[in-house]
Formats: structure tokens, C-alpha cells, sequence
């Protein structure tokens, strides 16, 4: 096993949350002060996100420092904010003439069904994420970016079960691929390795899962959903030395984990977005085929560790049981 079994096994990278004591919602982020080359890929059909533009392929911008990732909703960007001046501060950055430019990337989900909508993750919450980032294991569960988060909302929030923030990490032969994922999914959650149904929507009594694949094919109708208010979102990370090109094709091939561990997926009512970071620290790839296998295995891992390491919560007459609760 891993070091930490997490992101921070890949040599590089610092990992920091903000946790909001006001409301649940918070923000993480993901920081590299040497750079890494990046990716992004969006499946879902209501994202949130930032700086993406910059990491296509065709780009000239090869490396970014930081990811954010965060809860709030469109409103939660505004953390990339804090995070930037705080690698300016650090001196971290692109050089452009006489000043440092840091490159953040991020995306956000919605958790503003639960508490105070009003309080989101701003600027200052992004700065103070950056200055608890460490080396150390992240935290996993109700913190940071998974504070607010909730899976298994197809039939209704109040059916729905507690979601989070979880992280894997696996090593092959000398290169570790990492994943680190905030689970807000509309769908249930999966373990691929046995097909048990972990955690999700609820039947109507609260006091059992409900299985909403095959609801639905039974024809069981979902709610009405406002779009949108959903989405998982998280980064992959390797110490294999890609390229820029390889960095948005282990982006892209890291959703078939979340396509394993979450159903449905990529909804309309998702904003599922991944971001690929290599360091390159280990001096060498193993291939993508490698890479991308590896990729999908933790996204699928973190997922499972997300909800798994979820509290459950209860914000007024709203409760949303942990996996565990069941």
C-alpha cells in the first residue's frame, strides 16, 4: 500500500481544505509550486468551472500551480481568487515581465440546498484553504469541497444520503496516478468490485436504498430537477511524465471510474468535471494504457472513500443519513 494512500503520494503536490463552520460548504484545493502539466475533461451538462479554456491541447499554456475545487455553486469560483494570491505571495507563478502569474484552475458543486445559501466558499475561504495545504494525507469526508455535498437526489433532497470528499492512490512500478474526488452526485454510489450498492437515494420511508437504476427502468419517475444541482468534480494526478496532450486523455479515461461508481452519470443535472495533473517527478511513464487503467481505478476508489468517510447531517428539518447510518 501507498504512503498516505492518497493524492499526496504523488511527489509534487499539496492538498488543503476550507471547511465553513457557518453552513456546510467548503472549498480544496490542489497545489503543485513547481507547475504540472494539466487537462480537464467535462462530462457533465451543467458544469461550473474555471480556466479550463487554457488547458486544451491547442493552448499555449502547458503547466497551472493550483485546482480548486469547491462547493457554492458558480458562486464558489470566486475562491480562486484567495488561491491566487496566495501563490503570489509564495512567489509561485508563470513569469509575464515584471510580475508571477499563477495559474489556477477549478470547478465547483452545488450545495446550496443545504443551510444558508447566502454563505459560499469566497476569496478569503481559497486563501485559507491554500494555507492548511500540506504533504500530509487530506482529510476525506464532510470537508472542504464534500462539506456540503449529497448523493442519490433523483427522487428528492429529502431521500437523498450524505456525500463527500475521498482519495486513492496506486502504485505501479515505480509511478503513482492519485485521485482526489468531491461526490455530489445526482445517481447512487457502487462498488465495482461487488456491485453493492453503498449509498444513494432512499425509498420513500427513509430506512433502505432504493436502487435508482433500476427504478427508473421499472419506471418509477424521477423528480423534477433544477439543473444543475448536482456534480462531482475532482483531480487525477501522476508523477509519470505526460505531456499535455496525455494529461487530457488521463482526464477523459479517469470518468470511466466515475462511471463505474456512480449510476447515472454525466446527467443533465451534473456538472462532472476532472481535471489530469502530471508532475513528472518519477522521471518516467509507464503508457497510457497503463495510466489510464490506473486513473479509473483510483477515481473509482475515491468515490467509494468519499461517502464511505461521510457524517451524516442534519440542517432543520432536513437529515441526510452516512452510508453508514443504514
Amino acid at each position: 500500500m501507498n504512503a498516505t494512500d492518497s493524492i499526496t503520494d504523488v511527489a509534487g503536490l499539496e492538498v488543503g481544505h476550507f471547511t465553513e463552520t457557518r453552513r456546510p460548504t467548503g472549498c480544496t484545493v490542489v497545489i503543485a509550486r513547481e507547475g504540472a502539466v494539466a487537462g480537464v475533461d467535462v462530462r457533465g451538462a451543467a458544469p461550473g468551472t474555471r480556466e479550463t479554456d487554457l488547458l486544451s491541447p491547442t493552448n499555449l499554456v502547458e503547466k497551472v500551480h493550483a485546482v480548486l475545487l469547491a462547493g457554492g455553486s458558480a458562486w464558489g469560483l470566486d475562491a480562486a481568487t484567495g488561491v491566487m494570491r496566495w501563490l503570489e505571495e509564495q512567489g509561485v507563478g508563470m513569469t509575464v515581465g515584471p510580475a508571477r502569474l499563477p495559474l489556477v484552475s477549478g470547478a465547483v458543486l452545488f450545495d446550496l440546498l443545504v443551510g444558508d445559501s447566502s454563505i459560499r466558499p469566497d476569496a478569503q475561504a481559497g486563501y485559507q484553504a491554500c494555507t492548511q495545504a500540506s504533504r500530509s494525507a487530506p482529510a476525506q469526508g464532510c470537508v472542504g469541497a464534500g462539506t456540503g455535498a449529497a448523493v442519490g437526489k433523483i427522487f428528492g433532497i429529502d431521500r437523498a444520503m450524505k456525500g463527500g470528499i475521498g482519495s486513492a492512490s496506486v502504485t505501479v512500478d515505480g509511478v503513482t496516478v492519485a485521485a482526489l474526488i468531491a461526490c455530489n452526485a445526482l445517481g447512487d454510489i457502487v462498488d465495482p468490485d461487488t456491485g453493492q450498492l453503498i449509498a444513494g437515494a432512499r425509498t420513500p420511508d427513509g430506512k433502505a436504498l432504493f436502487d435508482t437504476r433500476r427504478s427508473l427502468l421499472a419506471g418509477v419517475p424521477p423528480k423534477q430537477l433544477i439543473a444543475g444541482t448536482n456534480t462531482t468534480i475532482g483531480v487525477i494526478a501522476t508523477d509519470a511524465v505526460i505531456t499535455k496532450v496525455q494529461a487530457t486523455r488521463l482526464a477523459q479515461v479517469s470518468h470511466d471510474g466515475l462511471a463505474r461508481s456512480i449510476n447515472p452519470v454525466h446527467t443533465m443535472s451534473d456538472g462532472d468535471t476532472l481535471f489530469a495533473l502530471g508532475t513528472g517527478a518519477a522521471g518516467k511513464s509507464l503508457g497510457m494504457t497503463l495510466l489510464g487503467t490506473m486513473a479509473a481505478e483510483v477515481t473509482a476508489r475515491a468515490v467509494l472513500r468519499a461517502v464511505r468517510a461521510a457524517q451524516g447531517l442534519r440542517v432543520g428539518a432536513l437529515h441526510l443519513p452516512a452510508a453508514g447510518d443504514l
